[in-house]
């Protein structure tokens, strides 16, 4: 029967990065953490790590034992937690990650929900790169990433990518700049400022085809990988703005801009991406089913 213990220890061994670092944050000498590391690899029949010169790393068997044990301690602490906590039992847990490019209102409307279902629900929300949460996502550490685009091969996670819908894109800008767009658009855009997503938007390729397209060579004064960041150049009246559609309304509240023109030819997708094919965490069905009502108005 497989050690837990033993295999604790090698989880804190590779999360440390060397025996010595583990050794110390489990007040234990290297000597007895080795010990333990070389007994839980003859119980295993391989070795679990390998030695680069004065570095320790995992071998292909302990890059494929990793994320199994990640997992196997991740629940033990909810179990803990859920022990300690008795109003917690019963409670699901969703962990979502959240691309930057997700605006937060629409995150918003997507996992509410998750929310409303008669189990209790304990929702933790993750932001970051997409390719860092993709590599949490294949370590369990989420059920679901939401992001404007699928998951892309190169990331060489196996995760399936389930489309939530669409938005189209509408120029926004302060007062002044939309009632100047809005004469002979889209051909004033050749002499206004403009905000754009960085180059890594989903977006952002398909706008510059669009501008292309309209044999426009605009002033781009700003690029902006932080959309909201980018809102609030555009609120100070620096230059118009694109958003989607189904956020439209409350960009132009918030941020006090008025719509110029619905790109029609220009559409940002809405992804769930998670480790499984067919759906069945709860939560994520909620999120997924209700999905086409969020987005229901820019279909």
């Amino acid at each position: 029967m497989l050690n837990y213990k033993q295999l604790y220890y090698f989880w804190q061994v590779a999360r440390q990065g060397g025996i010595t670092r583990a050794a110390e944050a489990l007040h234990l000498t290297p000597q007895t953490l080795s010990g333990q590391i070389a007994e839980l690899e003859r119980a295993l029949g391989t070795e679990l790590f390998r030695r680069r010169g004065r570095r320790l790393e995992l071998s292909p068997a302990g890059e494929l034992a990793l994320p199994h044990a990640e997992q196997i301690f991740l629940l033990g602490k909810e179990l803990e937690a859920l022990l300690h906590q008795p109003t917690r039992r019963g409670e699901l847990t969703l962990r979502v990650g959240l691309t930057d490019a997700v605006p937060k209102s629409l995150a918003y409307r997507l996992l509410a929900p998750a929310l409303t279902l008669s189990q209790p629900v304990r929702l933790v929300c993750h932001e970051e790169k997409p390719e860092k949460l993709f590599a949490e996502l294949a370590l369990h550490h989420l059920e679901l990433v939401i992001s404007d685009r699928p998951l892309p091969p190169s990331v060489g996670v196996k995760g399936y990518s389930h489309r939530l819908g669409h938005s189209p894109l509408v120029w926004v800008g302060t007062p002044a700049l939309a009632a100047q767009a809005r004469q002979h658009f889209p051909a004033s855009l050749q002499q206004l400022p403009l905000l754009l997503p960085g180059a890594n938007a989903a977006q952002s390729a398909p706008l510059a085809r669009w501008l292309s397209e309209q044999k426009l060579t605009p002033r781009v004064v700003g690029e902006f990988d932080d959309s909201a960041l980018m809102k609030s150049f555009g609120e100070a009246g620096v230059g118009l703005f694109p958003v989607p559609e189904v956020v439209l309304d409350e960009v132009c509240r918030h941020f006090g801009v008025e719509a110029v023109a619905r790109l029609d030819e220009v559409q940002v997708s809405y992804y769930a991406i998670s480790l499984e094919r067919r759906l069945t965490h709860p939560a994520v069905l909620a999120v997924t089913g209700q999905a086409g009502a969020v987005l229901a108005t820019t279909d």
